[in-house]
């Protein structure tokens, strides 16, 4: 995608994380597994989840919501639109983007959900530079939310400990300057590899029953050692695709955010992308994976901790179940 004279900024960015948490201790007394065993292989240490709370994702998404509008300066009414990342909205029907919608006050909006997995916060931002670059809308709100605890089999010790709540949001303004916002982005997609990462029961091809719910049918399925190659692989793919369309060195890049599912992903693709330390964002060891959330809530901390500022150029990289992946490079 490339650049354009009319931009799509962020002007303000927000998150949200349920106040309990669940350590690698607790997992110990859940499943058959250890502390040394989790963080050797994942690097999450502890995750953040509704738990008996009754928070759904819309709560989530309208608290973290309410940071970006308030950090961008702006007031609802000013929002022309919501895009709402998420696979574990609050119900099939009416959409969560509807939901946060009315409890924002942000009525001249149109609103929708995006199911894109752990790539929906990217796909929202993609969705909202094309919208904005078109002259269509000025002024967008993104959220990427999930609440993946709903959807975990807590029998199933290879995935169960992965998992976290939470919501990440980005308000995007369009700027008649260019060379600034989101300079390029890209997402794609590859059906032929839905084996890897699905939830059987819930859609139209198989209801929710007592059957199913019992035997882990309703809970996330994953393929770890397939998903970590073709992560790895078509991030790193995503990520020399953007800086190519954006005409710039991978060196000028001030910070690296990729998606944080994984530590050993997170490591290797740095290698391969030549990312020292320095240069990339990680905070796996305190949310775990919180699917579409996961970027957003590591920029809001790496803007927090001054490591991401206004005019950085940072890259963006996820990868998620459909499969689907993506990049996007934008200047702060």
């Amino acid at each position: 995608m490339k650049n354009s004279p009319i931009s799509a900024r962020i002007i303000g960015l927000g998150a949200y994380t349920p106040a309990k948490v669940l350590t690698n201790a607790d997992f110990e007394k859940m499943v058959d597994t250890s502390d040394e065993w989790i963080m050797s292989r994942t690097g999450i240490k502890r995750r953040h989840v509704v738990g008996d709370s009754g928070e759904a994702a819309s709560d989530l998404a309208i608290a973290a919501a309410r940071d970006a509008i308030a950090a961008a300066h702006i007031s609802p009414e000013e929002i022309d639109l919501i895009l709402i990342g998420t696979v574990t909205g609050d119900m099939k029907t009416p959409s969560t983007a509807v939901i946060v919608q009315k409890a924002l006050g942000a009525m001249n909006a149109a609103a929708m959900d995006i199911n894109a997995a752990c790539v929906g916060f990217l796909y929202g931002l993609t969705t909202a530079k094309a919208f904005i670059e078109s002259g269509m809308y000025k002024t967008v709100l993104v959220v990427g939310v999930e609440v993946l605890t709903s959807i975990t089999n807590y029998q199933d010790r290879t995935t169960c400990v992965l998992f976290g709540d939470g919501a990440g949001a980005a308000i995007l303004r369009r700027e008649d300057t260019a060379n600034t916002g989101i300079l390029s982005a890209y997402i794609a997609a590859d059906g032929s590899h839905t084996q890897l990462l699905y939830v059987t029961a819930g859609g139209s091809r198989q209801k929710v029953t007592v059957e199913n719910m019992n035997n882990g049918s309703t809970g996330i399925y994953m393929n770890g050692s397939e998903i970590y190659k073709f992560a790895v692989r078509n991030m790193e793919d995503a990520a020399k695709r953007v800086i190519a369309d954006a005409g710039i060195k991978p060196e000028d890049i001030d910070l690296v955010i990729p998606h944080q599912a994984n530590i050993r992903i997170i490591d290797s693709l740095a290698k391969r992308l030549h990312v020292p330390d320095e240069k990339l964002f990680v905070n796996i060891q305190e949310y775990g994976n919180t699917s579409s959330a996961s970027i957003g809530i590591a920029m809001v901390e790496a803007q927090q901790q001054g490591r991401m500022k206004k005019g950085d150029l940072v890259l963006l990289l996820s990868f998620g179940g459909g499969l689907v992946w993506g990049a996007i490079l934008f200047r702060m």
